[in-house]
């Protein structure tokens, strides 16, 4: 099992030269907040990280939580560890001052989540899905509940469960049948939620649940939800839990991978009826929860680049010191001097990279919205709004092609559980999963940020790759990376001028379209990253072992990953035809 490490050089050159971090700290008047400032900060999350969450992230794995007596105990360990983060301050990072957070950039725990992702994605879902909770309440909660519970949210006192999906809708919401009847000053909440992570467990003095439900006169369909507090302890006068409130595990599933992540089967009013306080408005509940649901959405990207990052680091190790064979002097070859292997490993460094280039991307964007004009921030949110689903969609898709790609390094030994890449194998596989498939995520970018909008920030973005196309020109040596780019955002171009004249094929093509933008953007952060190294080199500043090989794995990624457009612009350009052309009976002739 090999011990992770903070990649520090590449989080630094992203923060300090890609985004500029120091420029906007100074232009927005953050004292004493900058580049350096956050190397600290992340420096002490990956000693956190190394002493409380990477060895325990096997446990979680071979002792999974258990549902003893009606409560879920977590994997032995992780209550310790998560008294020690909520000790240390982590789960405040970015929140609002105003409630007991430190106040700091979005980007900064953005960046510490990654390291919680890669040490231990299991305990790390837990704090993840509190911040999301937050994100709701902050946005639409009234001041009572914010006075309530945001404090204690944001010191991970308490911590926050999404409850979306019922049995019997899935992905369709407007099927959901829990319901929600007022009940003198709050309401009483009937009904059952499936797939609810850390839904229930002990690490924590209170859990509080954002439950979607009906009220009895809600309109039919998505806009007839309302989303409800539901505290597991109902607050007493002091504002401290006090009585169980009607809620209850009744189950945890048996799954492929983050064991240590209690995935719950929750019931609420099996006796009087669970207590519930209405977030914003009625029939709002889908609305607000978006909020909540699009900042998971990113962490569940950032959950890729951790996953990734880790076991490119555990394939790394091995390849460089495992044996096989010797060359013509009789000399040992390890496996890192294959042809092979180096294009594996080099397949996860550009990619695992290029996710984090994106990922930091969109989540600074959030602070440029937060530091914004009142004028200025609907086109910043219209910016985040378009990355979101990409950051889920392709950042998980790309992850699991990486992970598996550590397995085939190890060989045979990564086959084995000892060497601890299955595990990150099974670990990663919910990832393009929950939190919206990745169908939702390319219908989202397709049908809501490019149809419906008639691609008014596609094309925004489109200006902004070719500004960079244009940079590249104008320097010695990019010629290569120059023209790959150029042909993808050719194939960008391409895919809204098909996609106009065909709206009516869009679930058809979205999944690819998706890709395809995955691919575009990703290759041209790395682009802008090998701008920013060869002007570091140029001024004799920086690591330039580091630098060079930036370049490298920029170029490497140009010709093994931005090239992939092609294909998906093909597969846009073929429609669906072929798509929708068997009848149901025809899948089933080569059985029947």
């Amino acid at each position: 099992m090999s011990v992770y490490q903070h990649p520090y050089k590449d989080v630094d050159f992203v923060i300090r030269h890609l985004l500029e971090f120091d420029a906007f700290c100074q232009d927005k008047g953050l004292d004493e907040v900058n580049a350096d400032f956050a190397n600290v900060v992340l420096s002490e999350a990956a000693k956190f990280a190394a002493k409380n969450l990477v060895e325990q992230n096997q446990q979680g794995d071979i002792h999974p939580a258990k549902l003893v007596d009606g409560k879920v105990v977590e994997t032995p360990g992780f209550g310790e560890a998560y008294r020690n983060f909520v000790e240390q301050g982590w789960p405040s990072l970015s929140a609002a001052e105003e409630f007991g957070g430190q106040g700091l950039p979005n980007l900064l725990s953005v960046a510490a989540n990654e390291i919680w992702q890669s040490a231990n994605m299991a305990f790390a879902l837990c704090p993840m899905l509190g911040q999301s909770a937050i994100a709701a309440l902050e946005n639409h909660g009234s001041e009572q509940l914010k006075a309530q519970y945001l404090e204690k949210l944001i010191s991970g006192q308490w911590t926050g469960t999404m409850n979306l999906t019922e049995s019997a809708a899935g992905t369709d919401l407007a099927a959901i049948k829990t319901r929600a009847v007022a009940d003198e000053g709050h309401y009483k909440i009937f009904g059952q939620k499936i797939f609810i992570t850390w839904g229930d467990h002990q690490m924590a003095e209170n859990i509080v649940h954002l439950v979607l439900a009906r009220l009895p006169d809600a309109p039919a369909g998505v806009k007839g939800i309302s989303l409800f507090v539901v505290p597991k302890y109902l607050l007493d006068e002091s504002g401290n839990p006090g009585i169980e409130n009607d809620v209850r595990c009744l189950s945890l599933e048996h799954k492929m991978g983050i064991h240590g992540s209690p995935t719950c089967v929750m019931s609420y009013g099996d006796n009087e009826g669970a207590i519930g306080y209405l977030v914003g408005e009625p029939h709002c509940g889908l609305r607000y929860m978006f909020s909540m649901m699009n900042h998971a959405r990113q962490g569940v990207g950032v959950q890729g680049l951790g996953i990734s990052e880790r076991a490119f680091q555990g394939a790394l190790e091995y390849a460089a010191q495992r044996v096989q064979g010797s060359d013509k002097s009789g000399n040992s070859i390890r496996i890192i001097q294959f042809g092979d292997v180096r294009r594996m490993l080099l397949m996860m460094k550009s990619g695992t990279e290029a996710i984090r280039a994106l990922c930091y991307f969109t989540g600074f964007e959030d602070d440029k919205k937060a530091a914004a004009t009142s004028e200025q921030q609907p086109a910043i949110a219209a910016k985040v709004a378009f990355l979101t689903p990409i950051v889920k969609g392709w950042s998980t898709e790309l992850a699991q092609e990486l992970v598996s790609l550590a397995m085939q390094v190890y060989g045979g030994a990564g086959y084995i559980e000892e060497a601890g890449v299955a595990q990150h194998v099974r670990d990663a596989r919910i990832l393009p999963i929950y939190e919206g498939t990745t169908g939702i995520q390319a219908l989202d970018l397709t049908l809501r940020k490019t149809l419906f909008d008639k691609a008014a920030q596609a094309t925004l973005f489109i200006e902004d790759v070719q500004r960079t196309v244009d940079e590249l020109d104008s320097l010695d040596g990019a010629g290569d990376l120059q023209s790959a780019l150029s042909s993808a955002l050719d194939d960008a171009r391409a895919a809204l001028v098909w996609l106009a004249k065909n709206p009516q094929q869009a679930d058809s093509i979205a999944a690819n379209n998706l890709q395809l933008w995955g691919y575009l953007l990703g290759g041209w952060l790395m682009a802008k990253s090998s701008i920013a190294a060869q002007q570091q080199l140029d001024q004799g500043a920086g690591d330039s072992e580091y630098l060079n090989a930036k370049k490298v794995t920029c170029q490497f990624y140009s010709e093994h990953f931005l090239v992939r457009t092609k294909a998906c612009i093909a597969s846009i350009e073929a429609g669906s035809d072929a798509i929708m052309s068997l009848s149901e009976q025809q899948f089933f002739s080569h059985v029947n």
